[in-house]
């Protein structure tokens, strides 16, 4: 193969650069994030968990909005967890199915169960931020552990979390949410989703550069939430009750992350393709907020991928460089990416997306695209 004619070619020198420049950044990317986080998941899980003396006295708060049927299917795993002292605080606002009905007939037979409930509309604003400082006031404990009524936690959910604390030096544990597994494109698309952006900030606190969190399964102290002034700075934006806090006060000093797998929370899957975009949406909203070092660290693996297939392409197209070593390059790039993929998954206990992750990564390069050129539409009030 003659590569003579590229030393005179300024198109192809550049092009070159800009290719070789994105595989950098993604097999870096891939290592980082994906490898080195299922390393710290494999000796955290190996480690022997805390005795009931050494564990603090903790309150579950979470906000229901016409939530009865996940209410039905999941608060009675957070009722009977395997922990010595809790409590778990519903906050029933403005529901109008049979959510009050649900509650009432679980706090008969769980005591533990208090019931926070909003008949009027109150709140000045939109979204669940007031609703949710209300129900962390109501909570008789210092520790809080948020979720919502869509989560399904195993019996040793809270010994998961509470293991991560170090006392007088943690203020915020950051968990991990595994979405339900649908055998289905749709399904598959979403595990994907929640794997790669989990991934990405609990990789990002283990580094010490924590940037977001996800209220499905996060926890922080109560005294330490209003200390902070709760979520007073940022009530007008409707959204980011967990990003938004976490954003403005995880530091690298006094943020942990749960890896335990006791410590996780099973999501349950949007129903169709528009439930699940809003969902995305709705977590995208905030990060406008975000500082420009958090913003270019999310956007990397995106910009990766545009200029390593970009320029892999134009290179192809215009005959400026031999397609056999373009395919070479692909290969050791995919092949990469599919094995420390597979680790992650493996590690957080998914299964069968490692192969797919090549197409995901450019389908979900355009979706976001697509999201940031139209906006979310707001409701008055969704969950």
């Amino acid at each position: 193969m003659d590569f003579s004619h590229i030393l005179n070619d300024i198109v192809a020198q550049i092009l070159l650069i800009l290719m070789a420049l994105g595989l950098i950044v993604l097999c870096v990317y891939y290592g980082v994030v994906f490898l080195k986080l299922s390393v710290k998941i494999k000796q955290k899980n190996k480690n022997e968990g805390l005795k009931n003396e050494d564990l603090p006295s903790v309150s579950v708060v979470l906000v229901s909005h016409n939530s009865s049927y996940f209410l039905k299917e999941n608060l009675v795993y957070i009722l009977e967890q395997d922990y010595p002292d809790f409590e778990v605080v519903v906050v029933d606002y403005l529901s109008g199915d049979d959510t009050h009905y649900v509650l009432k007939l679980l706090q008969e037979n769980y005591p533990k169960l208090k019931i926070v409930q909003f008949k009027n509309d109150v709140n000045l604003y939109t979204g669940k931020k007031y609703p949710l400082s209300i129900g962390i006031q109501s909570a008789k404990n210092d520790m809080i552990v948020l979720t919502e009524p869509n989560c399904k936690p195993g019996l040793q959910w809270l010994r998961g979390l509470m293991e991560d604390y170090k006392r007088g030096r943690t203020d915020i544990v950051l968990g991990y949410c595994k979405m339900e597994t649908k055998k289905n494109l749709l399904g598959s698309l979403q595990q994907y989703d929640n794997l790669l952006y989990s991934a990405s900030y609990l990789s990002a606190a283990l580094s010490r550069r924590p940037f977001t969190g996800n209220g499905r399964n996060l926890s922080y102290g109560r005294d330490y939430f209003f200390r902070k002034g709760a979520f007073i700075k940022h009530y007008a934006v409707r959204d980011g009750a967990d990003d938004m806090f976490v954003n403005q006060n995880a530091t690298k000093r006094n943020t942990e992350v749960s890896l335990r797998k006791e410590g996780y929370v099973t999501v349950a899957a949007a129903r169709n393709f528009s439930l699940w975009r809003q969902e995305r949406q709705h977590r995208c909203v905030t990060y406008t907020y975000h500082s420009f070092g958090q913003k270019l660290r999310r956007a990397l693996p995106g910009i990766g991928v545009v200029l390593f297939y970009g320029a892999a392409v134009a290179l192809l197209v215009m005959g400026l460089f031999p397609w056999q070593i373009l395919a070479g390059l692909l290969v050791i790039k995919l092949a990469w990416q599919i094995v420390t993929f597979a680790q992650l998954e493996k590690a957080f206990g998914e299964k069968n997306l490692c192969y797919a992750a090549p197409f995901f990564e450019i389908y979900f390069m355009l979706s976001n695209t697509i999201m940031a050129i139209f906006p979310l539409k707001y409701k008055k009030y969704s969950k």
